[in-house]
């Protein structure tokens, strides 16, 4: 269901009370991820002074000598570095090599650290910059790494400012871009709200329209998007970021950073930007790390009874319901689990690898080894199984 604008002429009395309910919940949210693309950074050379002064605000006294702390944190996603690097080193438009890129977000970094830092330090806040890759928040050992890191500093106070490594980024451990970092970042740091700002109202709909709150993603007409492509996500982008954080249990608005109060407004209950509430219960940290995070490393195919116990969410998947499999992966890899049309149902962690699925495929337990207790028949443990459509 989605509502748009604020002109609530002809709306259901039910439809008043989703959306007012849904935009006074922001006012609770007490970890705020924040996210700010290319073109928005560098088109408004003042954003991080903005930004700042609204966080210095919204955050509250802390901490301070008796161990307080501020009562909201914040979190910001920033892209930037190539496009700064890049008119540093003298490129006419952002470089297609990756050698290049490289280079530009090596000479860029320092620039768009220093801006925040400015602006932050000038309000008495510590700025900490964290660079991260896909491959970081991939292995497990170093996602904990980061989530203490950035646990730290936010209990000290800090603001971190969070981009990819550009500088060493190569294709196979690039998020893609940062709005999907942003939607990694959120069940990372156990943020209540995601805010993407951009340089568009909102979500608008066939008639150019702002939509107010959006409860299913795929109800969309319209897009108004940039045609100059300055950074590498999109309103598309942004709208499969608000899906993924959603299922972690933060609700997610897109907005647009011209407004220098957007963050006030937001927390204060106004109807700004598009709205993306929560999606049912929110999924484990790790559940939605096997599911948004890990790159699938393969496919396996599952008949229309696999289909129906997978998506009962109390069945593991056995051997005996895959009836295909695609890719190359091995034990404990990513995987998605699809149905003879193609439908993605879910996506797990494997116990076998491609020739061990492909051998064990259609394979039915005997009575004296059962499945729970057959290694060759449990392809994708219940525990390791999450739903995505």
């Amino acid at each position: 269901m989605a509502f748009s604008g604020s002109d609530f002429a002809g709306t259901d009395l039910d439809a008043i009370h989703v959306l007012v309910s849904a935009r006074s919940d922001l006012e609770k949210a007490r970890r705020i991820v924040v996210k700010i693309g290319s073109r928005t950074l560098t088109s408004d050379l003042d954003l991080p002074s903005k930004l700042a002064t609204q966080m210095a605000e919204l955050r509250g006294a802390g901490p301070g000598k008796d161990g307080s702390q501020p009562k909201r944190g914040f979190v910001i996603v920033t892209s930037g570095a190539i496009a700064l690097g890049g008119a540093r080193l003298g490129y006419r438009q952002k470089p297609k090599e990756v050698a290049l890129q490289q280079a530009a977000a090596a000479a860029g970094q320092s620039v768009l650290m220093r801006r925040y830092d400015e602006a932050f330090g000038a309000l008495d806040i510590t700025p900490a910059q964290v660079l991260l890759t896909h491959a970081d928040l991939a292995d497990r050992d170093r996602l904990n790494n980061a989530r203490n890191a950035l646990g730290a500093l936010l209990d000290a106070g800090a603001v971190p400012i969070i981009n990819e490594n550009d500088t060493v980024a190569t294709e196979e451990i690039r998020f893609g871009d940062n709005d999907q970092l942003a939607a990694m970042v959120v069940p990372l740091v156990s943020a209540d709200l995601l805010v993407l700002l951009t340089d568009v109202d909102g979500v608008l709909d066939a008639h150019g329209k702002r939509i107010a709150v959006m409860a299913d993603s795929t109800e969309i007409g319209t897009v108004t998007e940039a045609r100059e492509r300055v950074g590498s996500g999109g309103m598309s982008s942004k709208i499969d970021a608000a899906r993924k954080a959603s299922r972690s249990g933060a609700a997610v608005v897109i907005a647009s950073a011209s407004n220098p109060r957007v963050l006030c407004e937001l927390l204060s209950g106004n109807d700004v930007g598009t709205l993306f509430p929560c999606l049912g219960p929110p999924l484990k940290a790790r559940k939605h790390w096997i599911a948004f995070t890990l790159r699938p490393r393969g496919v396996l195919i599952l008949d229309p009874g696999a289909v129906r116990a997978v998506r009962a969410g109390k069945s593991s998947l056995l051997s005996v319901g895959v009836v295909g499999v695609r890719g190359d992966f091995d034990v404990g890899d990513a995987v998605r689990l699809i149905s003879t049309s193609e439908e993605e149902v879910a996506r797990g962690l494997t116990r076998l690898s491609t020739a061990q699925v492909a051998r064990s495929a259609g394979k039915k337990a005997t009575k004296a080894t059962p499945a729970t207790e057959d290694p060759d028949v449990i392809v994708v443990h219940k525990d390791d199984l999450v739903l995505t459509s």
